[in-house]
């Protein structure tokens, strides 16, 4: 099985690749080749695996070359992240809706010519849902809740939900599509994403370094490890058409806290010292776009499909310690 993981070298896509290829099979197959493709080249270590290819470029660009070699299966996480989208409109249509519809295209192109279609998860966002003034968000999202972004980055998701829903009808590919949570904690340095935060009040006082957290503490937010967004990823792509339940988007599983127990499992795990580090600097734009994402789910069809949240916020702090112990302050 030869697959293609699009926003390879990013954090969520290395994670995703080395977590394939430590696994025996997947939907049955023995994985022969991973192309990484991305901005930049994939870390080291999966450079060194003989069967890890890099692509290195806009995505864009690449499109019709990726399209043209074949693969079995696709993870397509990359993408311009929330707050660059507000801040550079046309980025956001050309690294989301733009750059989406090429590797469709493409895609469709080798189907066309007698391919076979490639299994293709989408890695969509919770930023799909927003409080419309015709449609309010309801206390608790399910399966069913109609999405109202209110962001562009929302915008996008959704757009390109609905395109990977009718490339899959149309045969062009087998497409579906899983809303992500906020991935918390994420290693590495912050990114452009509005919930960056999220991770940075936590991974920054670990290491010994100072933070902001910029919304206020009572404000509660619906988060998932990375861990547990890889496994939701895998199973989605491994589900059969019948058990993932038609075309639309699917919720993952989600872990609702607030932003003070997030500071309390930071205290838990690191002690006063750590807490100490972060400031709270009120941003009003990051506090609007965080504010506006649903807290609460239930994920009916993803617990059909054998998923389940993380338990608590002190065991996902536990496994970023575990898994990034360089990046913890023991003096």
């Amino acid at each position: 099985m030869k697959l293609l993981i699009t926003g390879g070298a990013g954090f969520l896509g290395a994670r995703l690749a080395r977590t394939l290829l430590a696994r025996p099979a997947l939907c049955g197959q023995t994985i022969s080749g991973i192309v990484l493709a991305d901005l930049v080249a994939p870390p080291a270590d999966l450079l060194a695996d003989a069967r890890v290819e890099a692509r290195v470029g806009a995505l864009l660009a690449q499109a019709p070359a990726l399209g043209a070699e074949g693969f079995d299966g696709v993870f397509h996480l990359a993408s311009a992240v929330s707050a660059e989208c507000e801040a550079d409109f046309d980025l956001g249509l050309r690294s989301n809706l733009d750059t989406t519809r090429a590797l469709l295209d493409a895609l469709r192109t080798h189907v066309n010519g007698g391919g076979a279609p490639a299994g293709f998860v989408f890695a969509s966002s919770v930023a799909v849902y927003g409080s419309d003034a015709a449609v309010p968000l309801p206390a608790v999202v399910r399966d069913d809740t109609l999405p109202t972004p209110q962001s562009s980055y929302g915008v996008h998701k959704f757009v390109i939900e609905q395109l990977i829903a009718d490339y899959t009808r149309k045969g062009y590919i087998d497409g579906r599509t899983a809303r992500l949570m906020t991935v918390s904690v994420r290693p590495g340095r912050p990114n452009g994403a509005a919930s960056s935060f999220l991770s940075g009040m936590i991974r920054e006082p670990l290491a010994g370094l100072a933070s902001v957290c910029p919304v206020p503490v009572d404000t509660q937010v619906a988060l998932a490890s990375p861990a547990n967004t890889i496994n939701g990823l895998i199973t989605v792509f491994e589900a059969s058409r019948e058990a993932f339940g038609g075309r639309t988007a699917l919720n993952l599983p989600a872990l609702t806290v607030t932003v003070q127990q997030m500071l309390d499992a930071l205290r838990a795990a690191g002690g006063e010292a750590a807490l100490a580090r972060v400031r709270f600097q009120p941003d009003a734009g990051i506090a609007a776009i965080v504010g506006g994402w649903p807290a609460r789910f239930e994920a009916g069809r993803s617990v059909g499909l054998g998923l389940k949240p993380d338990a608590d916020f002190d065991s996902v702090v536990r496994q970023y310690m575990q898994d990034h112990p360089q990046a913890i302050d023991r003096s």
